[in-house]
């Protein structure tokens, strides 16, 4: 794994976490799901609505598919080993979309938050309660299936914005408000790959859901937190590759 390509551009891609079988089974698990919606997997006529959001249950293909040796080696070098709350959380709300032309919500930049602060999430500059963000594919996603874009770098420009506010944070889609134009014409990076890959995602890469889905099949991905309660420490003294980009960025002066 490229740990200083993790620093430079904030994501790293574990390709081949969770094998195919596990990816088919936790499909499975995600079309029956669906059938509560009215959406049947055999029905294209079904497939009307461009996003459904579907809560799966823990266990089963979802802890394979979060349990693998190389996911978790990737997770431990860019945390630390024992820093981090296991089992990660692959299975729970997963938005499913399917192929559609019409806008599915939820788009616009923004980095993920850690807690509600009434109307969005909000998180501060030591990231208290998340340590990465997981996209795990479990169908193939390729350019044309609305894949999540990622502005390559962007992590390294938060932190002062959120220094600035100070423990009280920001909400996710104010720090990437804020940092437009400067930052967002950066170099972007498409969430794609194969049924069975993991991207890594440093908590404070801006990213934004894409439309349309193009493709022929329905994308579905999961995006779990995972938990690092106390956040990271930014005195230098923490080597985690994610405080390791915290405090690079921290040198830089605020974009606007």
């Amino acid at each position: 794994m490229d740990i200083e390509g993790f620093v430079r551009d904030g994501h790293v891609v574990i390709r081949r976490a969770f094998d195919a079988d596990v990816a088919a089974a936790c499909r499975a698990v995600i079309w029956t799901a669906l059938r509560s919606h009215g959406i049947d997997r055999a029905d294209r006529g079904t497939w009307r609505i461009p996003k459904v959001e579907v809560e799966c249950p823990p266990g089963g293909p979802f802890a394979a598919a979060a349990g693998g040796a190389a996911l978790l080696d990737a997770v431990d070098a860019l945390i630390g080993a024992g820093r981090w709350r296991a089992p990660i959380p692959a299975h729970g709300g997963m938005p499913v979309k399917f192929p559609s032309e019409d806008w599915p919500g939820g788009t616009g930049w923004h980095i993920e938050g850690n807690w509600w602060g009434g109307e969005d999430y909000w998180t501060d500059v030591r990231s208290t309660g998340r340590g990465l963000t997981a996209f795990f594919l479990f169908s193939d996603i390729g350019p044309d299936d609305a894949p999540t874009r990622l502005v390559s770098g962007s992590h390294l420009f938060v932190p002062p914005l959120l220094a600035a506010a100070g423990p009280a944070g920001m909400s996710g889609t104010a720090v990437a408000e804020r940092l437009r134009p400067s930052v967002l014409h950066r170099p972007v990076t498409h969430a794609t790959g194969r049924a069975g890959d993991v991207y890594l995602l440093h908590p404070f890469m801006v990213h934004t859901a894409t439309w349309p889905h193009s493709g022929t099949t329905p994308r579905m991905m999961s995006q779990p937190g995972i938990a690092v309660p106390d956040g990271f420490d930014l005195d230098g003294t923490d080597p985690s590759p994610v405080a390791r980009a915290i405090v690079q960025g921290l040198t830089l002066a605020p974009e606007r």
